[in-house]
């Protein structure tokens, strides 16, 4: 799973416009297309529970999640699926076998983090069922990923 190539290429992100009563996101085009690696998640998944897509003997995707008890959510920490097999329903049939087992836990929400720039991310989220719940410009402030901002989505299950 550490191998899988979770980076994307954009030529979309989402601007985060304050007004008056909140936020609201604008589809901003951006030329030449961004393109994003993360960096190695070293805390791992343990104590997660991951599903795994493999086909060809090669893993083709994964979702790792877990439960938090206090308040019976489903959180999604990561969702990642190879260039090759995007868009071929891998990622949305992934994130049904995690929030299935939310269910079996008694989780009644499923809740998730993106980053503004990952356009097809929040594209692919917001088809499977998640809105736009939140969000923190200061989330990655010293990171790699300074000058974006968090979203955070979530769904009822």
């Amino acid at each position: 799973m550490e191998a899988l190539d979770d980076s994307f290429t954009t030529d979309r992100v989402y601007e985060v416009v304050a007004g008056a009563d909140g936020f609201t996101l604008r589809e901003t085009p951006v030329d030449p297309p961004l393109v994003k690696v993360f960096p190695d998640d070293d805390e791992g998944f343990d104590g997660l529970h991951v599903e795994v897509a493999v086909a060809d003997g090669l893993v083709r995707g994964f979702v790792a999640a877990g439960v938090e008890e206090w308040n019976r959510r489903l959180v999604v920490h990561t969702l990642a699926v190879a260039p090759g097999h995007r868009g071929a329903g891998v990622g949305r049939a992934l994130m049904e076998r995690a929030c299935a087992h939310g269910r079996s836990l008694g989780a009644r929400t499923a809740w998730l983090e993106v980053t503004s720039v990952n356009a097809p991310a929040v594209r692919a989220y917001r088809r499977m069922g998640f809105e736009l719940c939140g969000l923190d410009t200061t989330l990655y402030r010293g990171t790699a990923s300074e000058g974006e901002t968090a979203l955070f989505m979530s769904k009822p299950l």
